[in-house]
This record gives C-alpha cells, structure tokens and sequence, in this order.
C-alpha cells in the first residue's frame, strides 16, 4: 500500500475516533470501529491491535461495547477459533444502535444531574456568575432534550421499516 493511502486511512481513523467521541463513545471505539469499516474483510483482535496501536485489552473492551451497540459484528471462521469482527454498514442501523445506546440509564444518570444543577441554579440569588453558569446549563439540558426527541424520532421511524426510512430520507434529500 503506497504512503499516500496509509496517511489517508489514518486520517479517516482519526477523523472518526473524534465522531465517535461527539456521539459520546470512547476514542478506541471510533478507530476500532474505523479500522473495521475499511477492512475489505472481517479483522481478528491481533489485526485490530495491529492497526489501532491500542492494547489487546482496550481492544477487547472495546469491541464487547460496540457488538453489544451493533456497530460490529462477529463473524465465525471454520476450524479457526479466533474472534472476528466486521463493521456494519448500514448507517441507518449504526445510527439508531448509537442512539438507543443512549437511553441507557448511566446516560440519563448524567442528564439528570445537568436538570439537578439547573434547578440548583435556578433556586439561588441572582448573581453574575450563577447567571452565566445557568445560561451554560440552560443550553446543554436543552440540547439533551433536543436529542432524547430525535431519539424518540428515530426509534418510532425504526417500526415503520427500513424502505419506508430511506423513501423519507430521500423526500427530505
């Protein structure tokens, strides 16, 4: 493979570590997930180790969350017992698993201690700093909110069926 692809395909791992993070997902997640996509076939750990520089174990953490989100899939080998992985790439699919995965009750754990602190800002003296500090709340408790409806949009769209997303995606195209 000549310099050029290798530097492009590091900058796309790269590039989606930092994605996977805004979605609120480790930075190993993203490359893991990055290196799967580009993998013209599924990766073994040790292949997976090979191309991230991450640990065998970061990487085996790792991959349970993103198998369990349903962004990678196992694949099963005849007479090989190594574990492998290949990425999904149904994007619609690796969307709504990202968001699902964020109904979890740790996520809503933190959401909540966001609404806490507002109320708790809310209720004091008004004072310059409080102010900025709820002004600051105020516009992440409204962005959580904003994504709990996009969620909530997206999980009842997922009952209406694949064709009937991707009919709605292209009225909105």
């Amino acid at each position: 493979m000549s310099d050029d692809l290798v530097q492009i395909k590091q900058n796309f791992i790269e590039g989606l570590s930092s994605i996977g993070q805004f979605w609120g997902l480790p930075k190993g997640m993203g490359a893991i997930f990055a290196v799967l996509y580009l993998a013209p076939g599924p990766l073994s750990l040790d292949e997976i180790v090979e191309k991230t520089g991450l640990t065998k174990g970061a990487i085996s953490t790792n991959v349970r969350g993103l198998a369990r989100m349903g962004l990678i899939h196992p694949v099963t080998r005849f007479s090989d017992r190594k574990d492998y992985y290949e990425a999904e790439t149904d994007f619609y699919k690796a969307i709504r698993a990202i968001l699902k995965e964020r109904q979890s009750s740790e996520f809503d754990r933190a959401v909540a201690s966001v609404r806490v602190t507002q109320e708790k800002l809310e209720a004091g003296p008004p004072d310059p700093e409080r102010d900025f500090l709820l002004q600051r709340v105020r516009a992440l408790n409204a962005f959580f909110n904003t994504l709990d409806s996009l969620t909530a949009a997206i999980t009842r769209l997922e009952s209406l069926g694949a064709g009937t997303i991707s009919l709605i995606v292209k009225l909105l195209k």
